[in-house]
């Protein structure tokens, strides 16, 4: 089978860990692979060799109605040239696009966190109800997004399908290089520190200020909060928080963890919330989205934005090492259970094929 993906930005985050592993497992089950998406970004380098690249200059994360046009010129000239099975579309603003750009019997669109338009960008929400017949699918990563997008009247064409990720504890990538942060973050975990991390851009519905809130009311315990995911060194921060930069395959420090921390004005399904299940590390995470789906009270809690809250939780996994020891056990088995890679990828395998032998 020969798929299209097309997400819009080639950076690293949920979506582009969506195309990486859906990517990987469709070249080892012998697919034909494009991926499409801008010019630059990490992305590509952690691409498989086989997939061919499309990279479009012109397509950026602000709208600029001449760029589009050439944007929309260029995707059907690749659905041109290599006539793909399948079209995965990711991401809203190529989910407008190549809707445009694409016929709609070959197109699935996967809305990552439909709250990034039903509330962050309303203004787009009129578009979305105005092509939602332009795909054979619309996945939804979450029952939350599912309800909701039915009562924006998005439904008939729509299925469910959970992220999924690698089983981190034996997928092979390299080793993280940077001596100086690995040393760091292993002297916090050998001195008995209990360290609570996260992995995130350094985006204002991240909610840094939130994490160094909670910090602040941790002060005086043997607690150390690591932010990995900032673009730029961050001042004025509580002395128990460090923030190590950006970090390529960032997943390798969880087993330093002792906890992961989420917090956001809005998510879809995070897929570092999955890879720390996957690590055995139990999450504290805020209540939108999808995450109070993933978090049962046994492998963690979602909770309302409260610094007090959390800081209390986190306080209670501290100091009851018992309790803490099986919600270990049950974050590993939420992971083996439902988000592995292989449960995400079969459904999305059973989407292209109903969609290939109907075109």
């Amino acid at each position: 089978m020969k798929i299209f993906h097309v997400i819009t930005l080639a950076d690293l985050g949920g979506a582009q860990s969506v195309v990486l592993n859906l990517t990987r497992k469709s070249i080892e089950d012998g697919h034909q692979v494009w991926v499409i998406s801008e010019a630059n970004g990490p992305m590509w380098d952690q691409l498989p060799p086989q997939v061919i690249q499309i990279r479009i200059k012109q397509l950026i994360r602000n709208i600029q109605p001449l760029k589009e046009l050439m944007v929309l010129y260029k995707l059907r000239r690749s659905y041109r040239m290599h006539a793909p099975d399948v079209v995965h579309l990711h991401s809203s603003k190529i989910g407008i696009l190549g809707r445009l750009a694409f016929p709609h019997r070959k197109i699935v669109y996967t809305i990552h966190g439909f709250d990034s338009i039903r509330i962050a960008f309303r203004k787009f929400l009129p578009i979305e109800k105005l092509l939602k017949t332009r795909a054979a699918k619309i996945v939804s990563v979450s029952h939350y997004d599912l309800n909701n997008l039915e009562k924006e009247g998005i439904k008939d064409n729509v299925a469910l399908i959970y992220n999924g990720v690698f089983d981190v504890k034996q997928k092979i990538s390299p080793r993280v290089h940077d001596n100086e942060t690995l040393a760091s973050i292993k002297a916090l975990k050998e001195s008995g520190s209990f360290v609570v991390m996260t992995i995130a851009r350094l985006s204002p519905p991240k909610r840094f200020d939130l994490f160094c809130e909670v910090a602040r009311k941790l002060l005086n315990e043997k607690i150390q909060f690591v932010w990995i995911g900032n673009q730029r060194p961050v001042e004025n921060v509580p002395s128990n928080v460090i923030c190590l930069g950006e970090i390529d395959y960032a997943y390798r420090l969880l087993s330093y963890a002792s906890l992961f921390l989420l917090l956001s004005d809005y998510e879809g399904l995070p897929m570092s919330i999955l890879e720390a299940l996957a690590s055995g590390i139990p999450v504290l995470a805020s209540k939108v989205g999808g995450i109070p789906e993933i978090l049962n009270t046994r492998n963690g809690f979602s909770m309302e934005n409260d610094a007090g809250s959390f800081a209390d939780k986190i306080h209670r996994y501290k100091d009851n090492p018992e309790a803490y020891t099986q919600s270990c056990l049950d974050a590993r088995m939420t992971f083996e259970e439902s988000f592995t890679i292989d449960q995400m990828y079969q459904g999305y395998l059973k989407l292209y094929h109903q969609i290939n032998k109907g075109s």
